[in-house]
């Protein structure tokens, strides 16, 4: 009986772990202010987020340890290009307490977006970054408006239609 009814919570516990940790809906919309940072770039320039404001922001919170942070990068790059004369911008925000596998894994996968380097882990607390790559974008009045947790194949079409919208308002 104790066997059968430890198997049984073993069984739900799998379950409900695989069920919250696929169950991340394509994005969350949000309504908070966005907290403000200041963060080095890898070009050494410290970029502050309240500097941005009038543009549409995407923060992408990565680590080069992940795979769908390393599969989205190419993406983002594409993302960026297409709507950063547009009045958008793309902050990636690496997590790494030591930035050199992500400064290692920049030079294989060339981007043209700033990346800064948040080896405090501060800013992702300000964020609540719970699941990586994280992925914020913030409207051109500094509020949060969409999160995305984790990366799938097709959330960048979703990228981009938030993108849209919020370019448009």
């Amino acid at each position: 009986m104790k066997g059968n009814i430890l198997k049984t919570l073993i069984v739900i516990g799998f379950t409900l772990i695989f069920s919250v940790s696929t169950s991340y809906a394509a994005s969350e919309k949000l309504s908070a202010k966005a907290p403000n940072f200041t963060l080095k770039s890898r070009s050494g320039k410290n970029i502050k987020l309240s500097e941005l404001r009038g543009q549409v922001v995407m923060l992408n919170f990565w680590a080069s340890w992940c795979g769908p942070c390393r599969k989205e990068m190419p993406l983002l790059e594409k993302i960026y290009k297409k709507y950063k004369r547009l009045g958008f911008t793309l902050l990636g925000v690496n997590v790494e307490e030591n930035s050199a596998a992500a400064k290692k894994y920049l030079k294989e996968v060339k981007v043209s977006f700033p990346v800064l380097f948040d080896t405090t882990n501060k800013t992702s607390k300000l964020y609540n970054v719970s699941a990586m790559p994280t992925t914020i974008l913030i409207d051109r009045n500094g509020n949060q408006r969409f999160l995305h947790k984790g990366y799938k194949a097709g959330y960048e079409n979703d990228y981009r239609k938030q993108i849209k919208k919020l370019l448009r308002e």
